[in-house]
């Protein structure tokens, strides 16, 4: 019988984590104008940008060009913690089940975003998803920059 595996993955961030948490949380159409060289677009097929239930498809670059189909599972506004469930794309390729949480708590100046990933493999040959959380911690990086840079504004060009 296959097993439910976690990997996790942390990066220290210099922005505040209310600011990183809103854009994941209800602001994700910005997320292609903030880090354009890793999501490429992202739409909601139902729902909307920031209910539990929606549906959105993410085309996104972790070494290719890749499309993921995802649904916001849970939403955690206390603890700053949102969860994904893969549901199609080329990642339900390797793996069964892909489940993704993000977590950001205030730490001093900055924050400390947290990734957790539990998955199935489609089989034992199948690698762990290292790269998907590489691109995670890449990807946050580039929303923190963003934030940073334009830390003026506080309110986001739509």
């Amino acid at each position: 019988m296959a097993q439910l595996k976690k990997l996790q993955a942390q990066t220290e961030i210099k922005s505040s984590a209310d600011k990183f948490y809103e854009i994941l949380r209800s602001k994700a159409y910005l997320i292609p104008k903030i880090c354009p060289n890793y999501v490429k677009d992202i739409r909601v097929l139902q729902g909307d940008w920031d209910t539990v239930g929606s549906l959105r498809v993410w085309t996104y670059v972790a070494g290719n060009s890749e499309t993921v189909k995802e649904t916001m599972e849970a939403i955690d506004e206390k603890s700053r913690r949102i969860t994904f469930n893969m549901l199609e794309g080329e990642i339900m390729n390797y793996y069964k089940s892909y489940k993704l949480s993000m977590e950001v708590a205030s730490m001093g100046k900055g924050s400390l975003v947290k990734w957790t990933v539990e998955y199935e493999k489609q089989n034992e040959e199948i690698s762990p998803p290292h790269k998907y959380l590489e691109f995670l911690v890449n990807f946050s990086k580039s929303i923190d920059a963003y934030l940073l840079t334009n830390k003026a504004e506080h309110q986001f060009d739509e």
